[in-house]
């Protein structure tokens, strides 16, 4: 994917930037793999705003991505590769031999008319999805899963890469793109290849307007506020904080722990990516 610089026809148009989709194929999704979206407006079920700064934004319609990729062993062609408009990777219509299709995320390199396969004695070429068990030692895989038959959850946007650096017992190490270093059971499935759509990091946006489109309302800033709207708020003129940044209800926003410590994947973790 290359990036596009679009003509400064107006000032906010001038430091615009966007995905020229040159590497695109379909038209229309398939009708078939297609859910409306609801939007809450980060409004729990009494209407009460429990996320900020979300609202408005484009209609969208979801594709239904195969993350178990657990068809086994029944080849697949790449019909095309299609934009998704809930996900920064790119995605690929699979036709399977047997009639049915399946949206897949699109790896570096993958392109119309190539075969995949699933199973565990496939070939280890980008796109094949198979388990940690049987993926040769140093390649980069992407949708790994963290549960055997749970589908993948590890390394699905543009650009990422996990690498398979050993294996050890019941368990495979893996290199996170973070640096951390995991422990994953070896029956679950990754998919072979790094993720496509390598440049989505270096789009700018230009313009609030853009934000606005993807469901982001503006931010205000807390020090801004009166001090009974925000921790962070009151004053004469412009004065610092006297406090770490955090939110109105006081939960701190930079530097503060955010896994739960009793979730069993904690113990997994052999490195840190935070030392």
């Amino acid at each position: 994917m290359a990036i596009k610089q679009y003509k400064p026809t107006s000032p906010a148009r001038r430091f615009g930037q966007g995905p020229d989709f040159a590497n695109l194929t379909g038209d229309r999704p398939e009708e078939g793999l297609l859910v409306r979206l609801t939007r809450s407006g980060g409004r729990n079920a009494n209407g009460r705003i429990t996320a900020r700064h979300r609202g408005g934004g484009q209609r969208r319609l979801y594709r239904l991505i195969d993350f178990k990729r657990d068809k086994d062993n029944i080849p697949a062609r790449v019909a095309t590769i299609e934009y998704d408009p809930v996900r920064s990777a790119r995605i690929a219509l699979l036709h399977y031999r047997d009639g049915e299709k399946r949206y897949i995320l699109a790896p570096q390199g993958l392109e119309v008319g190539a075969e995949v396969m699933s199973g565990e004695k496939v070939e280890p070429r980008a796109g094949n999805a198979m388990p940690l068990a049987s993926i040769p030692l140093g390649l980069m895989v992407h949708n790994v899963e963290m549960m055997p038959g749970h589908g993948g959850q590890l390394a699905r946007s543009a650009g990422v890469a996990i690498q398979l650096s050993s294996r050890e017992g019941h368990h495979a190490h893996l290199i996170m793109p973070s640096g951390e270093l995991r422990k994953v059971n070896v029956k679950c499935r990754a998919t072979i290849g790094q993720i496509g759509n390598m440049e989505h990091m270096n789009v700018s946006l230009g313009k609030a307007g853009r934000n606005r489109l993807k469901g982001w309302r503006s931010y205000v800033r807390g020090s801004a506020m009166n001090p009974y709207c925000h921790p962070l708020g009151g004053g004469e003129g412009r004065t610092g904080a006297g406090r770490p940044p955090c939110s109105p209800t006081g939960v701190l926003s930079k530097g503060g722990k955010t896994r739960n410590p009793r979730k069993t994947s904690s113990r997994l973790i052999m490195r840190r990516r935070k030392k």
